[in-house]
């Protein structure tokens, strides 16, 4: 996490708030958009295409404009007041208006029901909370204790009836009930990370990322500190947890975020500390996941942080935010998902590029880029996974999470 300004470190998060920073570690009118070409960083290996990938069944064609939600920090130096609400155009990709969904603290993450009609928000604070937004007014439909410190990260569990959300400063995840309504109850269980014993450079566990496998059948918690991911079975029935495995990093490597390939046999780690990517192969029937070799992020030997990653619909294509690098890096996914193969990094056009999100038809790419209190956009070629700058980056303060719907 950080501020426009300057680079913060989560695990100084209390600290953050109250006006210590740290050494480690939304929104106006845009631009007209271009056609331009984004030139890319080669990073040795050359930028080939992969072979032509299978036809991909897209979502229907958006017609008009479509909104999307922006993350910042309402206590960061020139932070946003609440969750940023702006449209884009699903044709030229450029955003436009703004106003804010206000009454949420710190909305850093933020995910969507799967029917489509409530928004969640982390208050990622040292007494954090999950908040939920129902769409159709903009009300606030009240906010939930995480029971742990700093929460970074939530999804909504297939099923549409739990709430998952990841606390970094204390190094637990939760779970929360959904009704009906879209509103949350109470946190039914909260899971300390306790061992491992943290790795080096950490001070405790820090619990970066909750979600669902793409079968439905566990859920799995990323955590930097520990260098683990841990994989449970979540009771549907009381949002019980109940811990099956645990995978781990090398040392030191600071897991951030874990993405699945299409077809469910494999997953891509982001590794925060030692700038790195490794694929892992993931068993459905046990919930275990087995991470593969460390591999280049193709940005020299810098500081870098890697963010996210993320795969395209046909699983032809992945991408990875590098927020030191300012760029995204751009991978072929090959074997069914078993490789990766290095192409080239392309650049943000902003600074700080701490998350990164497709539309739903995957034709456009969403950065929010911290330190440049800024969102780009890039056009998705499906033939060859080429990226094209849709315009200026649109302003937003201190943006950490867009959410195109």
């Amino acid at each position: 996490m950080g501020s426009a300004n300057g680079c913060w470190s989560r695990r100084g998060f209390v600290g953050v708030l109250a006006g210590a920073a740290s050494g480690l570690v939304g929104c106006s009118t845009s631009s007209g958009s271009s056609s331009a070409s984004v030139p890319s960083r080669t990073p040795g290996s050359p930028a080939a295409v992969s072979p032509s990938p299978a036809k991909t069944p897209s979502a229907p064609a958006p017609t008009g404009p479509r909104p999307l939600y922006l993350g910042t920090y309402t206590s960061a130096e020139g932070g946003g007041n609440g969750i940023g609400v702006a449209a884009y155009d699903p044709g030229s990709g450029r955003i436009t208006g703004t106003s804010t969904i206000t009454g949420v603290t710190n909305p850093s993450y933020l995910a969507l029901h799967p029917d489509g009609r409530t928004l969640y928000a982390v208050a990622e604070q040292d007494a954090g909370a999950v908040t939920a937004v129902r769409l159709s007014d903009r009300k606030v439909l009240g906010s939930r204790s995480t029971g742990g410190a700093g929460p970074c990260h939530l999804s909504v569990h297939p099923g549409g009836r739990w709430l998952l959300s990841a606390n970094y400063g204390s190094g637990s995840v939760t779970v929360h009930p959904i009704d009906s309504s879209g509103a949350l109850g109470e946190r039914r269980e909260t899971v300390t990370h306790s061992s491992p014993a943290p790795g080096p450079g950490q001070e405790g566990p820090h619990a970066h990322q909750f979600l669902t496998s793409p079968d439905g059948g566990h859920v799995l918690a990323v955590d930097l500190g520990t260098d683990t991911v841990y994989s449970y079975r979540l009771n549907e029935r009381t949002g019980a947890l109940t811990e099956v495995s645990q995978a781990h990093t090398r040392a030191g490597a600071g897991p951030r975020h874990l993405t699945f390939h299409p077809g469910g046999r494999y997953a891509y780690l982001a590794n925060e500390a030692d700038n790195t990517v490794a694929v892992c192969a993931y068993d459905r029937k046990t919930g275990r996941l087995s991470v593969g070799a460390a591999q280049s992020t193709g940005t020299g030997s810098g500081t870098n942080y890697p963010a996210q990653l993320l795969v395209t619909a046909n699983g032809s294509y992945a991408y990875l935010a590098n927020r030191g690098h300012n760029s995204l890096t751009r991978y072929a996914v090959e074997a069914d998902g078993a490789r990766l193969r290095l192409l080239d990094t392309v650049p943000v056009n902003g600074d700080f590029p701490r998350q990164i999100a497709f539309s739903p038809d995957g034709t456009l790419l969403f950065t929010a880029n911290q330190r440049s209190s800024s969102v780009s956009v890039f056009h998705v070629d499906t033939a060859n996974g080429g990226l094209r700058a849709a315009g200026r980056p649109f302003a937003s303060p201190v943006a950490v999470c867009a959410l195109p719907l």
